[in-house]
């Protein structure tokens, strides 16, 4: 049962690996491909920590450091693509003509 469950874990991990690796390639712009790689980082590599952490144990010694480094993918994450996403705005990297609105232009 345990195997199984690994198992599971690890493969939707990699689909949604493969999924924001192929996102990123096709995105039009920086912010899309920002949002891309944050999926993938945590929707990709959550999974596989889990499975690692379902395999070897909570208190094992992978285990312990799964959980820690998926806590700080879980913080870390959201945060840093934030600051890009802003310093990448902030320096005026275009967005993709497609865009609909540029609503923080818009208020200043």
């Amino acid at each position: 049962m345990t195997v199984a469950v690994v198992v599971a874990l690890a493969a939707l991990g990699l689909v949604f690996s493969l999924s924001g690796a192929v996102g990123i390639v096709r995105m039009p712009d920086l912010y899309c491909r920002i949002q891309c790689c944050t999926m993938t980082i945590t929707m990709g590599a959550l999974p596989a920590l889990v499975a690692l952490v379902v395999g070897a144990g909570p208190l094992s010694m992978y285990g312990s450091r799964a959980l820690l480094v998926a806590v700080l993918l879980l913080v870390i994450g959201p945060v840093s693509s934030h600051a890009l996403a802003r310093a990448a705005y902030r320096t005026g990297v275009p967005t993709w003509r497609g865009a609909a609105v540029d609503q923080v232009k818009r208020r200043r």
